[in-house]
């Protein structure tokens, strides 16, 4: 559900950025690349583009011990608790120009402060790659930006390979995450029996 969650904010964004064109300007892709030797043949796909980058996976950690069962055809089953997720994701300018990466970065602050609540009923799930398998059925998330501190931002672009490009970063909250496997079950109580002769008014 991570890369579908990613896949669908970056169609939208693409398709708010340039609605009529066929160029996407964001691309998910991690910005480490264009300072590694090692993937010089992918540096490609970020000139002039923005680079979407998740940097990091957080457990909501008020949501972990929610009890987690449900009843199907009169039976209860038990499955461990959901997991439930924030993304940071970095929106990384790599524009020709200093003056365009800002500007684009505008407009992705705008995109997001016009819409920060995604579900399946209001989102289209664009699709740049029909062999690609995007289960959009049913999500809920919320992307709200994120601020970090000048050392955190300093850490970060430090770990990314050095060079800092124009970013915002956002925090999508909260990701639900659950395998299908049963933990448990049993049969639900349907009356209760007993001798009340014993019980006096």
């Amino acid at each position: 559900m991570i890369f579908e969650i990613l896949h669908i904010l970056k169609e939208e964004l693409n398709h708010f950025l340039n609605p009529i064109g066929s160029v996407k300007p964001i691309e998910l892709e991690n910005v480490a690349i264009l300072d590694s030797a090692d993937n010089a043949d992918r540096e490609t796909d970020l000139v002039n583009k923005v680079a979407m980058t998740l940097i990091n996976i957080q457990e909501e950690s008020t949501l972990k011990n929610f009890p987690n069962h449900k009843i199907e055809a009169g039976e209860l089953k038990y499955k461990n608790p959901k997991v439930y997720l924030n993304l940071h994701i970095l929106f990384s300018a790599n524009r020709t120009t200093y003056k365009d990466s800002l500007q684009l970065l505008s407009r992705i602050i705008a995109f997001f402060q016009g819409k920060r609540v995604f579900t399946q009923a209001d989102t289209m799930a664009f699709k740049s790659d029909p062999s690609e398998d995007i289960d959009v059925s049913d999500f809920r998330f919320i992307v709200e930006l994120h601020t970090p501190s000048f050392e955190e931002l300093n850490y970060i672009w430090g770990t990314l390979g050095g060079r800092q490009l124009p970013s915002a970063m956002y925090k999508v909250c909260v990701l639900e995450l659950e395998r299908d496997l049963i933990k448990g079950g049993g049969g639900l109580i349907q009356e209760v029996q007993g001798d009340l002769a014993h019980i006096k008014n």
